[in-house]
């Protein structure tokens, strides 16, 4: 395995490990061993771990952007807000590890800023940015159009992180397909009761 294909693997370790972990949760020892390299050879591939977590949420954003992007290649701009709504939900729905990782990027984000680290997360500010003005172009840069759909996005995060099952009332309002089947069942885990 030549070490691009080799830091791919770490890279997709990475993520996995990161999702479920968080920044400070996860040793780089695990990633290594997720990978089956040493943890020198890790820092062969990548200077540091916070390299390592910047290129797993970097590959996490890039995902989600070309997610949009392929959801809304070739139709009329009118289906273009149902077709990157749906593109998300298969998206977490399908690989919830990627959900998991956005809520991670936030906190590990928040924690440097917090501590008055501003590079930690400039890149990350940087794909996301890009991931907001790719949205924006293929919404027909109708600011409010892109904001309220990344609010519902956001909010969709909240509500499946936090297990509400789609049934319940914080869920009324929000797209009437990017509700169907984006419930924390859809990710095996067990819904909690509605109020």
């Amino acid at each position: 395995m030549s070490a691009e294909e080799r830091r791919e693997s770490v890279i997709r370790a990475a993520l996995s490990e990161f999702a479920h972990g968080g920044y400070r949760g996860t040793s780089t020892e695990a990633i290594a061993r997720r990978v089956g390299v040493s943890q020198p050879y890790l820092f062969r591939l990548f200077p540091n771990k916070q390299a390592i977590f910047v290129a797993a949420a970097e590959r996490c954003i890039e995902h989600t952007r070309d997610a949009f992007l392929a959801a809304a290649k070739g139709r009329p701009p009118e289906e273009r807000l149902e077709a990157m709504a749906n593109a998300y939900g298969r998206l977490i729905r399908e690989d919830p590890e990627k959900l998991l990782m956005q809520m991670q990027i936030y906190a590990a984000v928040a924690t440097a800023e917090a501590a008055g680290d501003h590079e930690f997360g400039a890149s990350l500010r940087d794909r996301w940015q890009s991931m907001w003005d790719s949205a924006h172009v293929e919404l027909g840069a109708d600011i409010e159009e892109t904001t309220t759909f990344f609010a519902y996005g956001m909010l969709i995060n909240t509500l499946v992180s936090m297990g509400f099952p789609p049934t319940q009332r914080n869920w009324e309002g929000i797209y009437e397909f990017a509700r169907a089947g984006v419930g924390p069942q859809s990710f095996g885990a067990p819904a909690a009761p509605s109020p």
